[in-house]
């Protein structure tokens, strides 16, 4: 039986109203397959039953019944589908570094743990309370080599961004300080201004008497 599968095209599971792979498949009368939703839309908008394929009239609404065995294959194709995909990576895309025999297509890169995962070995990484701290990315290849550069003198970018803050708040400690100097000289300049004109002011008034 899985091996007539693997031969089976997507049109041998597929719903003739929607052409998508079969979901609750029924069966007409006449022995034509449908997904229970499309057949039952199509026949809630007709005066007279018939089957979309051959237009086999029927007197009454036919009460139709899942098709078990074409439900199970068509769940069967389905699956073997998705895995299909998965297992298909196209140039470009980056594998799972923990897959053993054939790899499946990473979808996040952790920048602790410096491996790539495809959506079943991240998992843990969704469940688990430390895991969930870990930054994931987008998949990268050739992770470790990107991070530390192993050539090159390079340090963390968390440890540069802290760096350059810290030098920024210096910096801005300082200007604040230099403000502060240069209020205050301001204000004695002031000060001694009012001083003088006031000193003056009382002379003046001395020579008037």
């Amino acid at each position: 039986m899985a091996s007539a599968q693997t031969s089976w095209s997507k049109e041998s599971f597929s719903c003739s109203i929607c052409l998508d792979v079969f979901k609750s498949p029924v069966s007409t009368p006449c022995g034509h397959n449908f997904c229970r939703t499309c057949i039952t839309k199509f026949w809630d908008g007709q005066v007279r039953y018939k089957c979309p394929l051959c237009n086999m009239a029927f007197n009454t609404r036919p009460d139709v019944r899942v098709n078990t065995l074409l439900s199970e294959l068509a769940a069967q194709f389905r699956t073997s589908v998705q895995v299909k995909e998965q297992l298909c990576l196209e140039p470009g895309e980056v594998p799972c570094d923990v897959c053993t025999g054939t790899q499946l297509k990473a979808v996040k890169s952790c920048l602790v743990c410096l491996i790539s995962y495809c959506q079943t070995h991240l998992e843990p990484h969704q469940r688990v309370a430390v895991l969930k701290k870990h930054r994931l990315v987008e998949p990268m290849d050739r992770l470790e080599d990107r991070m530390y550069h192993k050539s090159h003198a390079v340090i963390p970018l968390k440890k540069k961004y802290e760096r350059e803050r810290a030098k920024l708040g210096k910096m801005e400690a300082e200007v604040q300080q230099t403000i502060q100097e240069r209020m205050q000289t301001i204000q004695e300049i002031k000060d001694k201004v009012d001083r003088i004109k006031a000193d003056a002011d009382r002379e003046i008034a001395d020579g008037v008497q």
